[in-house]
C-alpha cells in the first residue's frame, strides 16, 4: 500500500466510514439472517438508516456512488430496505464552470464553439458524476442536448478505484468475510462499468443500438447521437423536451389515462431482456423522461446490460412463471440457472420461494413490487447456498426501478397480466420464426448428420457387447483423493505404533545400568522419551491443526 502524503485523504475518507459502518448492525447482520429474521426486523430500525447510507456514499463522491448503485444487485450481502434505496441512488454534484465546459468542448472537437454551434447555453440542464449537460444548436438549426465530462474525473474514479483495490486486498488476504463475499470481484466489475461509462464513444453506440430495437415504439423515444459532434468525453445528442416521469403533476395525470403509454414502456423492456439481450440497464426516474407529447424518452445509455441467448431462454421462463405465479416452476428455473454448493438446502429454498409468489399475488402495480420480489428470492438463495446469476440481479435492479414508474404512471395497473399477455405474442413470433424455411432447413440438417452417424454407432455398440468389451465410465468419486486419505491414515497409525515403541523400549533402557546419563537418568532411555515427545507433539499438532 502506498501511504504518500496525497493518498493519505482518500485513505481516511475510507476508513472513516467503514468505522461508522463496521460494527453496526448493518454489516453484523448483513447476509447471516435468516428470511424470518428478516421479516422480524420490519419494525426494526438499524442505527444508520438506508437514507444516511445513500448520504454518506455522495458525500464520498462520484466512485462510493457507482459502487452503491452496484452493491443494489447484491442481496446476499445487504437487507431489502437498503437494497431498494441504493437503486435508486443518484448523484448530484455541483455544476462545473462555463470556462471549463468550453475548454473541453473545444479542445475534444477541435474547433470553437462559437463557430459549431449557433448558440450554447452556459447553464447546465443536469449535472452528474461523470458530466453535465448543455442545450445547444447546431449549424444546421438542430437542437442539441451536449453531455460534457468532468475535467479530471477518470483520474479521479482511477485514484478512488485504486484505493478500494488495495484495502480490498488486504480484507481478502486476512479476513474471511472478504473471501466469502468476494469483495474483489465487486471492484473488478465495478472498475469495467466505470470504464465504459467514462467512454461517451460506447454510450453513442448503446444510443444506435437501442433505438433500432425499439424503432417500432411510436411512444418511446431514444435520442439519437451527432455523429461529428461526439467524442469520448464530449457527446452531442438530439434535444428531447420533457420532466422526470415522476415529477408530473397530480392533476395532469387525472386528466390523461396513461395505460397504454405504460403497456408500451413495458412491452419494450420485455424486448430488451427476453428477445435483444441489450437492455437500457438503469430505468429509473431520473433517466426515463416524460415529453410534452405524452412520450416517454430514455436517456443515460452509459449502463447497459447483455444476456447470451441461454440466460435470455432463462429469463423468459422466470418471467412467465412468475406472470402466472407460480413458485414451483420459478423455483425449478431458478436452481436450474444456478450453482448450487455441497450446503445448499433446495427444499428450504423452495418452501421460501412458493410462499414469496403467494403473498405477492393479486397485487395492483401501487402495491407489487416485481423487482423487490425478485431482490427477496436472491436473498433467499444466498441465505440456503445457492449462487443466482448476475443476470438476475440485474434483472431485479431493471424491475425494481420499473415499478416505480408503472406505479406513478398508473397505479391500477396489471402488471403480470401484461408480462402473461407479451411473452404469449413473444412465444407465438418464435414459433413462427423456427418454422422459417431456413429453420426447418437447418433442423432437417441435424437431423441427417444424427441418421447417418446412427448406424455406425449402434455396429460399434453391438459389436463391443459380443466382444464383451462394452464399458461404462462412471465418475462417481475422486480415486486418487480417497486413496490419499487411506495412505494418510496408514501413515499415522504407523508413526503412533512407532512413538510408542520408542516410549516403551526408553522404559525398558531406563532399569539397564549405562555409564552415559543425562540428568541422572540413563542416557539413551532420555534421548529416546525426548524423541517420542516432539514427534509426538508434532503429530498431534497436524491432526489438530492441517488436517481437513
Amino acid at each position: 500500500m502506498s501511504i504518500l502524503p496525497d493518498n493519505l485523504e482518500r485513505y481516511q475518507k475510507f476508513l472513516g466510514f467503514m468505522l461508522k459502518y463496521w460494527n453496526s448492525d448493518l454489516l453484523n447482520e448483513t447476509a447471516s439472517n435468516a428470511m424470518e429474521e428478516e421479516t422480524a426486523r420490519t419494525f426494526k430500525d438499524y442505527e444508520q438508516s438506508p437514507e444516511e447510507l445513500v448520504e454518506d456514499l455522495k458525500q464520498m463522491g462520484p466512485t462510493y456512488v457507482k459502487l452503491g448503485q452496484l452493491l443494489s444487485t447484491r442481496p446476499d450481502l445487504l437487507p431489502d430496505r437498503y437494497l431498494e434505496a441504493l437503486a435508486s441512488l443518484q448523484d448530484d454534484l455541483s455544476t462545473i464552470s462555463f470556462e471549463e465546459v468550453r475548454e473541453i468542448v473545444e479542445g475534444e472537437l477541435g474547433n470553437k464553439i462559437s463557430k459549431a454551434f449557433n448558440f450554447f447555453e452556459e447553464e447546465p440542464l443536469a449535472s452528474a458524476s461523470i458530466g453535465q449537460v448543455h442545450r445547444a444548436e447546431l449549424r444546421s438549426g438542430k437542437t442539441v442536448a451536449v453531455k460534457v465530462q468532468r475535467p479530471g474525473i477518470r483520474q479521479k474514479f482511477m485514484e478512488d478505484l485504486n484505493t478500494l483495490e488495495e484495502m480490498s486486498a488486504l480484507a481478502v488476504k486476512h479476513t474471511e468475510v472478504g473471501k466469502k463475499y468476494g469483495f474483489s470481484d465487486v471492484l473488478g466489475e465495478l472498475r469495467r462499468i466505470m470504464l465504459h461509462e467514462l467512454d461517451y464513444l460506447r454510450e453513442a453506440n448503446n444510443l444506435v443500438t437501442l433505438g433500432i430495437n425499439l424503432k417500432e415504439y411510436r411512444r418511446l423515444i431514444v435520442p439519437q447521437p451527432i455523429p461529428d459532434y461526439t467524442t469520448s468525453r464530449v457527446l452531442t445528442m438530439e434535444y428531447v423536451k420533457g420532466k422526470k416521469v415522476t415529477s408530473i403533476s397530480p392533476l395532469k395525470k387525472t386528466e390523461n389515462d396513461y395505460t397504454a403509454l405504460v403497456d408500451d414502456f413495458i412491452e419494450a423492456y420485455l424486448k430488451q431482456i427476453v428477445s435483444d439481450g441489450f437492455v437500457h440497464a438503469d430505468p429509473h426516474p431520473g433517466n426515463v423522461h416524460l415529453l410534452e407529447n405524452d412520450k416517454i424518452a430514455l436517456i443515460d445509455l452509459g449502463m447497459v446490460a447483455q444476456f447470451s441467448k441461454k440466460m435470455k431462454d432463462y429469463l423468459l421462463r422466470l418471467l412467465l412463471g412468475l406472470s402466472k405465479n407460480d413458485g414451483e416452476e420459478i423455483a425449478d428455473i431458478l436452481l436450474n440457472m444456478s450453482q448450487i454448493t455441497e450446503q445448499a438446502t433446495e427444499k428450504e429454498f423452495r418452501r421460501q420461494i412458493s410462499i414469496m409468489v403467494q403473498e405477492s399475488s393479486n397485487s395492483t402495480a401501487q402495491d407489487m413490487q416485481t423487482g423487490k420480489l425478485l431482490i427477496q428470492m436472491n436473498r433467499s438463495a444466498a441465505m440456503n447456498g445457492i449462487h443466482l446469476p448476475v443476470e438476475v440481479n440485474i434483472l431485479g435492479k431493471i424491475l425494481l426501478n420499473m415499478d416505480q414508474i408503472i406505479a406513478f404512471l398508473a397505479p391500477e395497473y396489471d402488471l403480470r397480466e401484461a408480462v402473461r399477455r407479451y411473452m404469449n405474442k413473444l412465444l407465438q413470433n418464435k414459433m413462427l420464426n423456427e418454422l422459417k424455411p431456413e429453420e426447418v432447413f437447418s433442423l432437417l440438417l441435424d437431423s441427417k448428420k444424427l441418421v447417418e452417424n446412427l448406424p455406425d454407432r449402434f455396429d460399434k455398440i453391438t459389436e463391443n457387447l459380443a466382444k464383451n468389451e462394452f464399458r461404462l465410465k462412471i465418475d462417481a468419486i475422486d480415486e486418487k483423493r480417497l486413496t490419499d486419505g487411506f495412505q494418510k491414515v496408514a501413515n499415522r497409525i504407523t508413526l503412533g505404533l512407532i512413538i510408542a515403541s520408542m516410549i516403551v523400549g526408553a522404559a525398558m533402557l531406563m532399569q539397564v545400568p549405562s555409564s552415559f546419563m543425562i540428568f541422572g537418568y540413563p542416557g539413551f532411555a532420555i534421548l529416546f522419551f525426548l524423541l517420542a515427545a516432539v514427534v509426538g507433539i508434532y503429530l498431534s499438532y497436524t491432526i489438530l491443526f492441517k488436517d481437513e
